[in-house]
């Protein structure tokens, strides 16, 4: 099979996880979460599934990349993730970068890029830095303008939520 057709079928594999990530993405915004979403594949299978729980479980950690990660390590029964590829709808933070780096995660591939705290080249690249001892291969942009109208909207409603909940705040203490 010539390069070429190996990156066709690359792409649409990658956008089918994609999508069952964006899917995760919408479970976690249903359950009032940031709405990212994460899947660990190995072997052309899924092995793990995550969406952000932080606020639902109250634990910081419990961001998609994490629950995906953990669940993957129980389905493959070993916390070294080897030929792996981790697709998450938003681009890793630090604190998942550094679980992907220790748990050997072979792939990251993700949709919208974080300019506020990735760590998979927009703030820092920790999956690729020199000091470790192991280095994720990675690619952003995958679905991201979906990825990222995902977040948008769901930015955008919340904000208009806090708002309205001010209004009536004050429509309340003036009536009193």
């Amino acid at each position: 099979m010539s390069n070429k057709n190996q990156e066709r079928l690359s792409s649409a594999a990658d956008a089918v996880f994609m999508r069952r990530a964006m899917e995760l993405a919408a479970q976690a915004e249903a359950e009032g979460e940031v709405p990212v979403g994460a899947v660990v594949v190995h072997n052309g299978v899924i092995v793990g599934e995550g969406w952000n729980r932080s606020i639902g479980h109250h634990d910081a950690t419990a961001h998609a990349e994490m629950m995906a990660l953990r669940q993957a390590g129980q389905t493959l029964q070993n916390y070294r993730l080897v030929d792996t590829t981790l697709y998450v709808t938003l681009e890793p933070c630090p604190m998942c970068a550094g679980a992907i780096v220790h748990s050997r995660v072979g792939k990251v591939v993700f949709g919208a890029h974080d300019a506020k705290t990735g760590a998979a080249g927009s703030t820092m690249n920790l999956l690729s830095y020199e000091g470790v001892n192991h280095h994720v291969v990675f690619e952003g942009d995958v679905l991201a303008s979906e990825c990222r109208a995902q977040l948008q909207a769901f930015f955008k409603r919340r904000r208009a939520e806090k708002k309205a909940a001010k209004l009536a705040a004050r429509q309340t203490s003036s009536d009193v």
